[in-house]
């Protein structure tokens, strides 16, 4: 899975990075429709976002580095399209 730095918008209410609302990706500003699920890890808050074109990205923000790193799931299509990671 691809990891790639990301700049994203969020809402930060009583900490930082409490919901993300967008993010830029290969050039392109998405928002975020849905956050479908959210969880955090040590030193990490990570977020699987649905995108207003559809699209299912994880989010996961770094602490320590105070970074944003993100990966698009590709999903699987009938006809043998990508998998979930977006390998073949």
């Amino acid at each position: 899975m691809e990891h790639n730095p990301v700049q994203v918008i969020c809402y930060s209410g009583h900490t930082y990075a409490e919901r993300p609302k967008s993010f830029l990706w290969e050039g392109t500003e998405h928002r975020v429709k849905k956050v479908e699920k959210e969880w955090q890890e040590p030193g990490e808050k990570h977020f699987r976002i649905r995108t207003e074109d559809d699209r299912l990205f994880e989010l996961c923000y770094y602490e320590a580095s105070d970074r944003w790193l993100a990966t698009e799931w590709l999903l699987k299509s009938a006809k043998g399209g990508r998998d979930e990671k977006g390998s073949p």
